[in-house]
């Protein structure tokens, strides 16, 4: 008797991811709009977490990096349950239903392009929300949470382009697979299980992610342009170079753009691509068979 596992094989994920990139190319605008929306939130969330976690006593200790990466992880836990739609894990999905012959090429950019604003949009809307919360402080004194987040930023942006850029491949190849190894489990708890570890091995690592540094990276511009002085006096900055730093001309060009390019890679190439070619990809005479049958 031939005994069913109850997950799908790495050939099974193949097909179900190949179905639901061509799902996500060809959503209508304002229901794609308003899922992008939902996932910059979620990971928002996640970030806010992490930034709280990593404000506490024990942030510089090896158990508080992992807390940090650890806690994250709930941001794509709600993205790929409760449903939404991510630029990191679509980089997968579009690409390798795309490269199938499945989705149009055409589809897969309509829906990067709409999904990574959407994400722009809901990450920034939550950063608000949390900023008027008032955990972040006050114009003359930071609170702990607050000075984790700048640092965040700060660091973020500190950073060279190619650095960002090939921590962002890093990032995104975990983030993919865990939506990939996601797409294996038929339960809740399996889901879990296969968002967790990847998630928090790249939070952990410090790689760059695209859409969680759209939270990050704005939360420290937002407390900045709110604190100027207390910014500059925590970093011997003056108010003039806190203000061209924490600016979102700098976020987007020494930041955003390269963890951008660097996800898609590490998501569409080192994921989407690897497993086409790998489970997908027809073999000459099995294509020359199947096209002399549909013929």
């Amino acid at each position: 008797m031939k005994i069913r596992m109850n997950f799908l094989s790495p050939a099974e994920i193949g097909v179900a991811a190949c179905n639901a990139g061509k799902a996500k190319t060809e959503m209508p605008f304002a229901k794609l709009f308003m899922l992008g929306i939902l996932a910059g939130v979620y990971i928002g969330f996640g970030a806010n977490l992490a930034t709280k976690i990593g404000s506490m006593e024990a942030a510089g200790t090896a158990g508080g990096q992992f807390l940090f990466g650890a806690t994250f992880s709930i941001g794509l836990m709600m993205v790929v349950i409760a449903g939404s739609e991510l630029f990191t894990g679509n980089n997968m999905a579009c690409f390798i239903s795309a490269m199938n012959g499945q989705a149009k090429w055409g589809g897969l950019l309509y829906n990067w392009v709409v999904v990574w604003t959407a994400n722009f949009v809901g990450s920034v809307l939550l950063v608000y929300i949390i900023f008027y919360g008032g955990y972040w402080g006050s114009e003359a004194a930071l609170a702990d949470q607050g000075i984790k987040a700048l640092a965040i930023a700060k660091g973020k942006m500190s950073l060279t382009w190619s650095a960002v850029f090939f921590r962002a491949i890093c990032c995104n190849w975990l983030v993919c697979l865990a939506v990939w190894m996601a797409f294996a489990a038929k339960d809740i708890v399996g889901k879990i299980f296969a968002i967790f570890f990847p998630i928090m091995g790249f939070v952990s690592s410090g790689f760059e992610h695209c859409v969680a540094n759209m939270f990050f990276i704005p939360m420290g511009i937002t407390i900045a342009n709110a604190a100027p002085e207390a910014v500059a006096a925590q970093y011997s900055m003056s108010v003039a170079d806190v203000a061209t730093f924490f600016s979102y001309g700098n976020f987007l060009t020494a930041n955003l753009i390269p963890a951008t390019l660097g996800n898609i890679v590490g998501g569409a190439l080192f994921v989407g691509g690897v497993y086409y070619y790998i489970y997908m990809k027809k073999s000459a005479p099995a294509a020359q068979a199947e096209k002399a049958v549909k013929g």
